[in-house]
């Protein structure tokens, strides 16, 4: 099964960018743009919104949260996201910052929507990097890339 892949260097201690990976306030902050409904715990779920959707693009069950990895089921959502499993590893770098490893994995086969949904998580992941860093987060639409509408 393809999976998806990247790994940035964050100039922030890894408790912070976990901090945004994890609040729902956060992950409004640097993907969606839009609050998030739910609770971001283990064993629960939370949803995610773009543009004008009157419901989630995507429902996640969080399987785990530690200091060092966060893991989500995609339960509802398109098709292609249906039982993938998205994980961010964070691993400290130097002083204060942070490696972040990221990967959207059980992909059912490379396709152009995964193809896609690649370049905006990297787009999406660098909105994280710079709102971290610099407070200029680029949340959806401003850091969609890839458009399906």
């Amino acid at each position: 099964m393809p999976d998806i892949l990247h790994r940035l260097t964050i100039d922030a201690a890894p408790q912070r960018v976990h901090e945004l990976v994890t609040d729902t306030d956060g992950i409004a902050r640097w993907w969606t743009g839009r609050p998030v409904t739910g609770e971001h715990a283990v064993g629960s779920t939370f949803g995610v919104y773009f543009g004008a959707a009157e419901r989630p693009a995507a429902v996640m069950r969080v399987l785990t949260d530690t200091p060092d990895e966060v893991v989500w089921l995609v339960t509802d959502g398109p098709g292609t996201w249906l039982d993938t499993r998205i994980t961010f590893t964070f691993r400290p770098h130097g002083e204060d910052g942070t490696t972040l490893l990221f990967v959207h994995a059980g992909w059912r086969e490379a396709c152009e929507f995964m193809s896609g949904c690649s370049t905006n998580w990297g787009s999406y992941l660098t909105s994280l990097k710079t709102g971290v860093e610099s407070g200029a987060f680029a949340a959806h639409p401003a850091g969609e890339i890839s458009r399906w509408s």
